[in-house]
């Protein structure tokens, strides 16, 4: 991840995982592989994370509010920056690493939160016509300022006051459209 996909190699990441190359190579035949295992583990960690600690029959604005906070939190973190960074800048040539980095995170945290968002609906506390957009719309207003900064190098990190200004923003807004 320090190096960037191009710029690590494989001698390198074996020093580090004390592994030798050719044990390496057993488990993942390209460099590629192993960036794809790492990028989908720790995402599906990170999901699995969010759900395992989150009460998802609690009241919407409890719900988001701990959701936008996780999401935004992995996001901005440096891991999240450099595996975004790396999946973007490869997926031309490797259009299955994109794919396979939307699957284990953002396409997760859209299943999930399009299902709260039926389960909220039927209990009466959200009105919403298009639970999938819905969660769409809730993750990008999660990302409101500090994201596009990060992205850009305009800033180096963002700080947990700002991820819960931007989060109970977010929230606030998420609920003015439909809230129930």
């Amino acid at each position: 991840m320090s190096d960037g996909f191009e710029g690590a190699s494989v001698d390198e990441i074996a020093r580090v995982a004390n592994v030798s190359k050719a044990t390496l190579y057993s488990y993942f035949p390209d460099k590629r592989l192993l960036f794809m295992e790492v990028a989908t583990t720790e995402c599906q960690r990170q999901a699995r994370d969010a759900l395992d600690n989150i009460d998802m029959a609690a009241a919407p604005r409890e719900v988001l509010m701990q959701t936008g906070l996780h999401f935004l939190r992995f996001i901005t973190s440096d891991f999240g920056q450099r595996i975004f960074r790396i999946c973007v800048a490869e997926s031309d040539r490797f259009p299955e690493l994109g794919q396979k980095f939307y699957n284990s995170g953002p396409a997760v945290f859209r299943a999930e939160m399009a299902a709260y968002f039926m389960q909220a609906e039927a209990r009466g506390e959200l009105r919403v016509d298009d639970h999938v957009l819905a969660a769409d719309q809730f993750g990008e207003l999660c990302k409101a300022d500090v994201w596009p900064r990060l992205i850009f190098g305009v800033t180096k990190s963002v700080s947990d006051t700002e991820i819960v200004r931007v989060v109970e923003n977010a929230v606030q807004t998420f609920l003015a459209r439909y809230g129930a």
